[in-house]
């Protein structure tokens, strides 16, 4: 058997071990297929992401650090590869990562996110502020990057503008400008409907 299908035929059993819940097996087809390929992009994602599933984050950013130096290399690996250094403490080489993947997609929300708040954790507020801004312009009705800003605003002492962000998000997630108001103990009047 050639060695495409031989690599068709294991991705077609990895994703009928996932469909099964049996993430082990499938980690095994990946595993065969990197031994046919060791720069199989499909794999490598793929058992990066399982790995990651299965608290095995060391091998899962051996993985992504694998595939992202891989010509070919998406944004979303560089996202990926930057999502699990930041939840490993590995602050530097996530923000280098987050940089990487916007270099590739200047639209990619998630990783203006998550470059935001490894910026807020290296206590570099300014830019934080800066990328998180860009998230809520590409992602305007997700809560999460206005909670961000707020929060820093607070930091800063600097009430009025989290009151701001507090009253917009009363406009579209109630719930949640009424825990942030709780949070950080500002209250502002709910926006008139």
């Amino acid at each position: 058997m050639s060695q495409s299908r031989s690599l068709l035929l294991l991705k077609w059993q990895a994703i009928a071990q996932i469909t099964l819940g049996r993430r082990e097996a499938a980690l095994t087809c990946f595993d065969r297929m990197l031994a046919l390929d060791e720069a199989n992009a499909y794999a490598l994602s793929s058992r990066a992401h399982l790995r990651a599933l299965l608290e095995d984050r060391s091998g899962a950013l051996q993985d992504y650090a694998r595939l992202t130096a891989l010509p070919q290399a998406q944004a979303a690996d560089f996202f990926n590869q930057g999502f699990l250094q930041e939840a490993t403490g590995q602050l530097e080489a996530a923000e280098a990562s987050f940089r990487r993947a916007l270099v590739l997609n200047d639209q990619l929300d998630r990783a203006w996110f998550g470059l935001g708040l490894v910026l807020m954790q290296r206590s570099r507020l300014d830019e934080a502020i800066t990328a998180l801004k860009r998230n809520t312009q590409l992602q305007p009705m997700s809560p999460y990057a206005w909670c961000e800003l707020a929060r820093i605003h607070v930091k800063r002492q600097e009430p009025e503008e989290a009151a701001k962000i507090i009253r917009h998000l009363q406009g579209f997630e109630p719930k949640v400008a009424a825990q942030l108001a709780r949070e950080t103990g500002i209250n502002v009047k709910a926006s008139p409907v």
